[in-house]
């Protein structure tokens, strides 16, 4: 059975924000999130991420800030010096400051995912997909003056995820990356790094690939062929892949993924406000079940999160979701 599920964010809610995000608004909120991709019959929702919702950085939802800001070692006071030494050493135009400044070892600081996923475990009414960035997206995204080597910050960084993720009470732990998929050549540190928190999770592991939604935009060039090796690499029971707007070679390539590895299928497109119908869906995934073979899908989901659209139109993504797989799974009698 393909079982649904969600990325990770949720649109912003205009009344949290208004409102002031205080830890029960929050909950509220959460509990509204989740329980909305219930009713459009979502098998494995995602909380939406709202407690890490930062309306400075909107066009990354704060999923980098979440993580510098808290963990120790690292200075979020940002100079023109360090934006300009910053700028020197990367190669992506996406980002003209770093999220942060390595002073110090890399430490837990304040960062507590366990309470986190614990309070949204509290209004989950059921199985729950916790969501966190991977250590080789926050690495590239941070200016290095303590360790000298790229490769040490990542693994440093992936520890100090990995030292929490065993206390996470969900169903599935989930690893976000959207930066590798333009950077093959840096899988194997990459591969590393995710599998030190991969390793620590009790329930089912998942590993989340987009070529970047940076304001509703892909910033990654690559395709899917190149990073096989990789994929193959990871400690992960599933892949959720963005597969929605991609060319048809990209789908071929998964071909070569582990057959231990189940397959998850992005079928939504989060990058346009057009809202697929449930056929569109069941194309696509009849398309991916012919090209892959039906018993390689495990999920089926949207290609990245949902931040970037209005709650109508992501409610009725959504609902497009579970239809048209639903729809398709009925066709195969």
């Amino acid at each position: 059975m393909i079982r649904t599920t969600t990325v990770g964010s949720y649109a912003p809610i205009d009344w949290l924000l208004a409102g002031g995000a205080t830890a029960q608004a929050v909950t509220d909120a959460t509990a509204v999130v989740i329980a909305t991709q219930r009713r459009a019959g979502i098998d494995l929702p995602t909380d939406g991420e709202l407690y890490r919702y930062d309306p400075s950085h909107p066009d990354t939802n704060g999923m980098i800030e979440y993580f510098t800001r808290q963990l120790g070692g690292i200075d979020s006071q940002v100079g023109v010096s360090d934006a300009r030494r910053f700028r020197e050493k990367q190669d992506f135009l996406w980002r003209r400051h770093p999220a942060g400044v390595v002073r110090e070892a890399i430490t837990e600081g304040t960062l507590d995912l366990a309470t986190a996923c614990a309070r949204s475990q509290s209004v989950a009414g059921g199985p729950l997909k916790f969501t966190l960035t991977s250590p080789y997206m926050l690495a590239r995204t941070l200016l290095d003056d303590h360790y000298g080597d790229f490769d040490s910050l990542c693994l440093a960084i992936g520890q100090a995820l990995a030292d929490q993720v065993a206390d996470l009470d969900c169903a599935c732990v989930q690893v976000d990356e959207a930066n590798i998929p333009g950077s093959p050549e840096n899988a194997p540190i990459a591969a590393a790094a995710i599998n030190l928190i991969l390793d620590r999770v009790r329930g089912e592991k998942a590993v989340h690939f987009c070529f970047g939604n940076y304001g509703g935009q892909t910033i990654q060039r690559g395709e899917w062929a190149a990073l096989v090796d990789f994929l193959n690499a990871l400690h992960t029971d599933h892949l959720i892949l963005e597969l929605a707007h991609r060319p048809h070679h990209d789908l071929e390539a998964l071909r070569d993924i582990d057959p231990r590895i189940g397959l998850g299928i992005g079928v939504i497109d989060i990058k346009v406000n057009h809202i697929e119908t449930p056929d569109e869906v069941a194309r696509r995934l009849d398309t991916a079940a012919r090209t892959l073979g039906i018993e390689r899908l495990a999920w089926a989901h949207p290609d990245c999160g949902f931040w970037m659209l209005k709650r109508s139109i992501a409610d009725r993504k959504i609902e497009a979701l579970a239809k048209g797989n639903a729809l398709f799974l009925g066709s195969l009698g």
